[in-house]
């Protein structure tokens, strides 16, 4: 069984709260930019604007992998951009149960800030993609490991 840390260091569990989702098999790039996005919100806002990412509402801006993605006249401030699903999916499960772990600890999850959001590289699962006269070539699918802390301002 794998012993998880986490990347953030100066966690006082009187004054934080954290969650995480280890291994999930979304895109790296695009919970990159999820998590650049969200850093610095309320959790509050941070649910409502994934849910309208998962709904095709709103776009999530990329600035790192920006090439080959289209533009859209939502974002502003930056012309590209997309809408990540599985991504925004995932990211807003842990952001639940970090509002159900402020739940327990007694904070307010209206006024709980996320002072860290990442997405970190996990294991890299083999598989192959079939290819022309029976051969095959590897192809590598990445996990991801999400983590977030919370304050309350």
């Amino acid at each position: 069984m794998p012993q998880f840390a986490y990347s953030f260091k100066a966690f006082d569990p009187a004054i934080h709260v954290r969650a995480s989702g280890r291994e999930v098999n979304v895109s790296p790039k695009a919970t990159r930019e999820i998590c650049n996005t969200i850093r610095w919100m309320t959790l509050s806002k941070a649910i409502a604007l994934l849910e309208s990412v998962e709904k095709m509402e709103t776009p999530i801006a990329m600035r790192r992998h920006k090439l080959k993605v289209g533009h859209r006249s939502e974002l502003v401030g930056f012309p590209t951009g997309s809408y990540p699903v599985k991504g925004a999916k995932s990211v807003l499960n842990v952001l639940r149960n970090l509002q159900a772990n402020c739940e327990f600890k007694g904070l307010d999850p209206e006024r709980v800030e996320l002072i860290h959001a990442a997405a970190l590289a996990g294991r890299a699962i083999k598989d192959f993609v079939p290819r022309a006269h029976g051969s095959s070539s590897p192809n590598l699918h990445q996990l991801v490991h999400l983590e977030f802390v919370g304050r309350e301002i």
